[in-house]
Parts: structure tokens; sequence; C-alpha cells
């Protein structure tokens, strides 16, 4: 059975020799994929030299680097673990054990609540709890950036991110999916002195939650529109029963308020539709995903 380590890399050059150093130590039987994202340090050489087989990846963000990742290379189970030595590599053998002997297609590693940046854990519970209303899946880290799939996860994984929101959306592909999915929990180191995080708090916490209204969206979208649907409705009657009252009791109402009652109950009337119409797209959508999923052996 073929395994193969993704390392994301962006200006690692403190880590990353230690990372592939540490999964050969643990999982010598690993293939051991380094891609680079234009870096400006000597991350690419010293990734090269520590014996990783190293690819370029031109368009930025994390989300570029694994869509790329999954596309070119073949495994049987896939370890997406990052490059700045945070994730403890020696979990790995446990992590892809568990995969195969529960007959999972991603396991998820969670992380304790002590090695969150200040603000990032209250940002992940929000996003985790919002996703289990969603899909009523029982999740913990839904940020997580270590994890490890199965070949059908990958090849069936449609990876429309750009950068670190492609986290919650591999957790989000999986309960859309309702595939069997598992987490366990694994110690995270401390960065180096001199190495930073990349990921900025708000920055990618608002492109994540962009994400998760973009899933409401397509995912339940009788909630998102028919949400949207009272809100005109309610705008509509806030004008409209007046002008009605004021119709029975002098015969004349105002043009321009009439025209806007009018158009915002029509509006409620057409989100109405679209999220019957949406629902019934996104059936087709799921379906061809799970055919896709069920055809790769």
């Amino acid at each position: 059975m073929k395994v193969s380590a993704i390392i994301p890399c962006y200006n690692e050059e403190l880590t990353i020799k230690q990372v592939i150093e540490d999964i050969k130590k643990y999982s010598p039987e690993c293939e051991i994929y380094v891609f680079d994202n234009n870096s400006t340090d000597n991350s690419y050489n010293i990734a090269k030299e520590a014996g990783a087989i190293v690819k370029k990846v031109m368009y930025q963000g994390k989300g570029e680097v694994v869509r790329q990742a999954f596309s070119i290379v073949d495994s049987d189970i896939y370890i997406l673990i990052d490059g700045d030595n945070e994730c403890d590599a020696s979990a790995i053998p446990k992590l892809v054990n568990y995969l195969i002997d529960n007959d999972l297609d991603m396991v998820t590693v969670v992380r304790k609540a002590g090695k969150y940046r200040k603000g990032h854990s209250f940002g992940n519970k929000m996003i985790t709890s919002f996703a289990k209303f969603l899909f009523g899946n029982n999740v913990n880290d839904i940020l997580s950036g270590y994890r490890v799939f199965s070949n059908k996860f990958v090849k069936t994984f449609p990876c429309s991110s750009k950068g670190f929101e492609i986290e919650a959306e591999l957790t989000i592909f999986a309960m859309q999916m309702r595939l069997q999915i598992g987490e366990m929990e694994a110690e995270y180191k401390s960065r180096p002195e001199g190495s930073f995080s990349k990921l900025n708090t708000f920055r990618d916490g608002f492109r994540i939650l962009g994400l998760m209204i973009y899933l409401l969206m397509t995912e339940k979208p009788i909630i998102f529109w028919w949400i949207i649907a009272f809100i005109f409705a309610l705008c509509g009657f806030y004008y409209g029963i007046p002008l009605i009252i004021q119709f029975i009791n002098i015969g004349v109402v105002p043009v321009a308020t009439s025209v806007l009652a009018t158009g915002l109950i029509l509006l409620s009337g057409i989100c109405i539709i679209t999220g019957l119409i949406m629902n019934a797209v996104g059936r087709v959508i799921s379906e061809n995903r799970r055919f896709k999923y069920n055809s790769i052996k």
C-alpha cells in the first residue's frame, strides 16, 4: 500500500528539513512531496536536499497547493501535514492504521485548546458549530491542517478554495457526501524562534465566513433563500398593510409606496422559487459526486 505525505510550504526554511526528517523517521515507507508556494527564502533547496520530491505551485494560497497536490500525486493513502513543524509526525502510523482499520475516508487531527493562537479558538468553535448545524455531524476541529485521506476522497474532492479556508472545505465536503470520517488527538508543537504563522486572523477568518455563507446558499438553499424571502415579505407587509388600511378608509394610496410594497412581496416570491430550484440542482450535483466516488475502486 502506497502512502504519500503532502507538505504545503511557504517560507519554511527554518522547519521544513525537520518535518521531512521526522516523517522519514516515523513512516520510512512514506513518499514525501513538498509543494513550494512561491517561497522567497531557501525552503525549496532545503527540501530537495532533505530528500523530498519538490514541486512548485505558481498560484498563491494553501487551497491552490492542495488542488495541485491532489491532482498530481497518485497514492493509496495521503497525509496532509504542514511544513511549520507544529504537527507531530510520530502520530502518522497511528493515523494511517486508524484510517485503514476503520475503513475511513478521512481522519482529522484534533488540536488541544491550548495550542490555538488567541482568537483562533473562538473562531474555530464558531465555524465548527455552524458546520454541525448545517450537516449534523459531530466534528470538533474543522480548521485542522493535519489530516489523512483515502484515495477515493482525494480523487473526488472538487477543491474550490484558494487559501486557508481549504481546511473547512475538506471537512464540509466529507459531511456533504456523508463519508466515513474520524478524529484523533495528537500533540501540536510550538514554532521555533523566528518562524511565523502565515495565517491572518481577520483576512482568512472572513474568507472562511464567506465560504460558510456560500455553502449555506448552495447546500441548504431552501433555508438560505427562504430566510431572505421572509425578510422581503416582512418589509413588504410593513409598507403594504398601512396602504390597505388607508385604501379602505379614503380610497387613495401613494403610488411610490404601493410600488415598493408590491416589489418587496414579488421579490419574496422569487426567493422562494429560487430556493426550490437551487435545492433541485443541489440534489443533482450531490448524486453526481456520489456516482464519481462510487466509480473509484
